[in-house]
């Protein structure tokens, strides 16, 4: 399970974080999760909930926002709706997914001494 893997780097990232700004608790994580990303929702939510115990954000509410996939035409930067074919109906160009693959700790609430 890859979600162990991304929820440990998360941990190491908050710890950065910590150390940069000599924080004394994390209160909250909020982390954008890409529909494309390959991250099983349920999966991360028990990683979390496994590995935050004896660290700094043993206390901390993960939030995870889910981000739709979305699409669009590397040359004319028109949209490609959900359920459309792949390819710009204008240029004929493959459609790039343009968002709903990341995986980004948008926020991190943490309290500073």
């Amino acid at each position: 399970m890859h979600e162990y893997s991304i929820v440990q780097s998360l941990l190491d990232r908050v710890q950065v974080e910590v150390d940069a700004r000599g924080a004394v608790a994390v209160h909250r994580l909020r982390v954008k999760i890409g529909e494309f990303s390959g991250v099983e929702i349920e999966l991360l939510k028990s990683a979390y909930d496994l590995f935050r115990q004896r660290t700094i954000c043993e206390s901390a509410e993960l939030d995870l926002v889910p981000v739709a996939g979305r699409w669009a035409c590397p040359s004319c930067q028109r949209t490609i709706r959900r359920g459309e074919i792949l390819r710009c109906i204008d240029c004929d160009a493959p459609a790039k997914l343009i968002e709903g693959s990341e995986i980004i700790l948008e926020r991190l609430e943490m309290e500073v001494a």
